[in-house]
């Protein structure tokens, strides 16, 4: 086991519209959804119905598989709308704010036992906080994890500043980790060069490790590879420090509050800056969108695509705003000089400007192409495995394969800057999710 990881390999974006260490505003919803789709391997069962009043914590949903896995309303109000889709798919509970945030008063406690902190997520919706690995799924309450890992901080391209967001919430995110501590041991991440001047590097009863690097370093799935690989049949579980604190507050309060500092950022931004804000809040509320832009819950590299209609997820606590890029480049990469378009290998010359920012657009600037096999995939994942031949075996569906080069230990993300730098134009993390996919329905 290691307590200091100095990741060599990965990759910086340079993009614009970091967002300032200011909050602009708060927004007060009107309407805030509860998505299922926010969570992976929910297969939902409404509890509500239109009409029904609830308050900050009562329940509005459950899993149809594991019914004591609740999810629960984070505003006080009335069931305004119950969207589907096709096939009368659940997408949404539209809850109409009333306001006041009466909240559920589940008691002020801190759980002495692995029943008591499960029971306590449970009941109280924030069982969702937690992901297990491998497959990136809803946690299973019935397993018992051979560890839980937190990162604190995220190295994704302008990604929320933890420092910032949650560095004033250090006493729920200790009562957070004291009650995950309770069901197995908790591994908590630092960054190493900024370990003196965070408040994070307080946080007692934990497994603490020093991280530095270039992105993803901040991925709590590379830290995993470095360590504790999870082997065929473990089982983690992962949860960020935005919901940690959350569990924590329960924990102090008895009260469900999943209010945060969303970082709203990007080159299309008007005032790259942060707004107070609920999960499931419109899109439209936080931010003003004007022009041909999208609207991305997440950084750019992972995110949703949630258009101006949309609402922020769950999980979310950073909106990216970038321009479509329709434009067709005349000569494209074949221009001998193109100081804005920033390029990972040295085929341009963004190398000799390390410090600019680019304001990059949604173009791809080419097609998808045939596959070609480069070292760019290992040059930007520092992980213990061949990237090149574990996307090769989710293409091909060979699920021998995919275990040997390593599908257990990684989730799309872990491998989204491969889609950055893919000169093929392939979507790299759309093709390791369909292999995880086809693993959870070969595997079950």
């Amino acid at each position: 086991m290691s307590n200091n990881l100095d990741l060599k390999k990965g990759l910086n974006i340079p993009l614009k519209g970091e967002a300032a260490r200011e909050v602009i505003k708060t927004v007060s919803a009107g309407i805030v959804a509860v998505k299922p789709t926010d969570f992976n391997g929910l297969v939902p069962r409404l509890l509500v119905k239109e009409g029904d009043s609830v308050l900050a914590g009562s329940p509005v949903m459950a899993d149809k598989m594991r019914p004591e896995i609740l999810f629960t309303s984070p505003v006080s109000g009335t069931v305004a709308q119950i969207v589907r889709g096709e096939k009368r798919k659940l997408l949404a509970v539209l809850v109409k704010a009333d306001g006041k945030q009466e909240c559920v008063d589940f008691g002020a406690k801190a759980p002495t036992t692995a029943a008591e902190t499960k029971d306590l997520l449970l009941k109280t919706g924030l069982w969702g906080s937690l992901i297990q690995r491998p497959y990136g799924i809803l946690a299973n309450p019935d397993i018992t994890p051979k560890a839980i890992f937190i990162s604190s901080f995220s190295t994704a391209p302008l990604a929320a500043d933890t420092d910032f967001t949650l560095g004033d919430s250090l006493l729920d995110i200790q009562a957070g980790v004291n009650a995950l501590g309770k069901i197995a041991p908790v591994h908590f991440s630092v960054r190493k060069e900024s370990y003196s001047s965070t408040p994070f590097h307080k946080v007692e009863n934990v497994v603490s490790h020093l991280v530095s690097g270039k992105h993803p370093a901040g991925n709590v799935g590379v830290q995993i590879s470095h360590i504790a690989p999870i082997q065929k049949g473990e089982t983690v579980w992962t949860v960020s420090p935005l919901l940690v604190a959350a569990i924590g507050h329960i924990v102090n309060s008895g009260k469900l509050d999943l209010t945060r500092k969303v970082a709203v950022t990007g080159p299309a931004a008007e005032k790259p800056a942060y707004v107070y804000a609920l999960p499931g809040t419109p899109v439209k509320e936080i931010v003003d969108v004007k022009g041909d832009v999208r609207v991305i819950g997440g950084n750019v590299l992972t995110g949703e695509n949630l258009g101006a209609d949309g609402y922020l997820g769950f999980f979310d606590d950073q909106i990216t705003l970038l321009r479509e890029g329709h434009e067709r480049e005349w000569f494209g990469w074949a221009k001998p000089f193109r100081p804005k378009v920033h390029s990972s290998s040295w085929c341009y010359f963004s190398w000799l400007t390390p410090g600019k920012q680019y304001d990059l657009d949604t173009n791809l600037h080419g097609g998808p192409r045939a596959f070609v096999e480069t070292k760019c995939f290992e040059d930007v994942t520092p992980m213990d495995i061949f990237p090149i031949y574990l996307i090769k075996a989710c293409l091909a569906g060979d699920i021998e394969k995919m275990e040997k080069f390593g599908i257990y230990e990684v989730l799309p993300e872990d491998l989204a800057l491969c889609d950055y730098v893919d000169p093929s134009k392939n979507e790299i993390q759309a093709i390791i999710r369909k292999g995880i996919d086809l693993m959870i329905k070969e595997m079950a």
